[in-house]
């Protein structure tokens, strides 16, 4: 239900410049321009199921972008279910609209990528709710090896030996002086002694950065393989829609509490954890926090506007 001050579920993920929207609740689109999120960079949207406060967003978001004159492509995945919203949509103002509308269904039984890039996969994954409903898993692919600047100068690398480092195979160089053989794949350099020299590929390689991750799980009552699906995740949203109090209505409504997504995060090892969509009976998110902190103490309550960075971090 609508509470002043309290906007419905619409997420949004920026990676490398790049935005995605995770659902599109009522007034997504002022919430997108109040916290300086361009509208006409937004590259998918990603939405978990058809309840109202997850997609009633989503006609005007479209509308807005037409009349900002945009022209590239928008690709949305959902349900089978959100296609007739789409196709609604389309039906009367379609032909007002510059740019083309892609929707994808998502129909998965199990953790699957539904969209990848060079630099980005995201898969979808069911959930446990009242009707047909995904979550979503967004991370980066795994960036090249690089090599360390300092083993390029002291090894003096040849073409053919960076070629099998950066593919993470070791280098053996054969006894004899120190010299480079031609052969048909290009030059191998020897040890320059009595001895073979193995240079391993872990010890003088690098990645640029650790890959990042971040899992949106939307309405959903707790089911054994959650955990599994979103193991490690670096940011892991969990819908916490009761206290532990009303957890017979978490039941009833195929809805989670924030202890029940406290130990979905502590038994997926997660590195920290984002709750919301809180009933319009509970108004004060510490109360979410508390008891989920008291399981998982990475637990943040979410409101307008917060923002989680995931920082770089270079990686062997």
């Amino acid at each position: 239900m609508p509470v002043p001050g309290k906007y419905q579920s619409a997420h949004a993920l920026s990676v490398h410049g790049r935005f995605f929207l995770m659902d599109c609740g009522e007034g997504a689109q002022k919430q997108m321009i109040r916290f300086g999120i361009p509208p006409m960079k937004l590259e998918a949207v990603f939405i978990s199921h058809i309840h109202g406060d997850h997609v009633f967003g989503l006609s005007g978001l479209l509308s807005t972008l037409g009349m900002l004159g945009r022209t590239a492509p928008l690709d949305i995945y959902g349900p089978t279910a959100l296609g007739p919203l789409v196709h609604f949509f389309l039906s009367y103002y379609g032909d007002y609209l510059a740019y083309e509308i892609r929707f994808t269904p998502v129909k998965v039984s199990a953790p699957e990528v539904i969209r990848q890039s060079k630099s980005l996969e995201v898969l979808a994954f069911p959930l446990n709710h009242q009707i047909e409903t995904y979550g979503y898993l967004l991370r980066e692919r795994e960036p090249e090896l690089n090599i360390d600047k300092d083993a390029l100068a002291r090894y003096g690398f040849t073409r053919a030996e960076i070629g099998r480092l950066k593919q993470g195979e070791d280098v053996l160089r054969p006894a004899g002086p120190d010299t480079e053989a031609t052969f048909l794949n290009g030059f191998v350099r020897h040890s320059g002694t009595d001895e073979p020299m193995l240079i391993r590929a872990d010890e003088v390689t690098f990645r640029r950065f650790k890959p990042r991750s971040y899992a949106y799980v939307s309405d959903t009552a707790p089911f054994p393989q959650l955990a599994g699906w979103v193991s490690g995740v670096d940011l892991l949203y969990h819908e916490s829609t009761y206290l532990e109090q009303w957890a017979d209505q978490a039941a009833i409504r195929h809805h989670s509490t924030a202890v029940q997504a406290a130990q979905c995060a502590r038994d997926a090892g997660v590195r920290r954890l984002p709750i919301g969509h809180y009933s319009s009976r509970c108004v004060k998110p510490e109360a979410y926090q508390a008891e989920a902190r008291a399981i998982f103490p990475e637990t943040y309550a979410v409101s307008e506007g917060d923002v989680f960075d995931l920082p770089l971090e270079k990686s062997r």
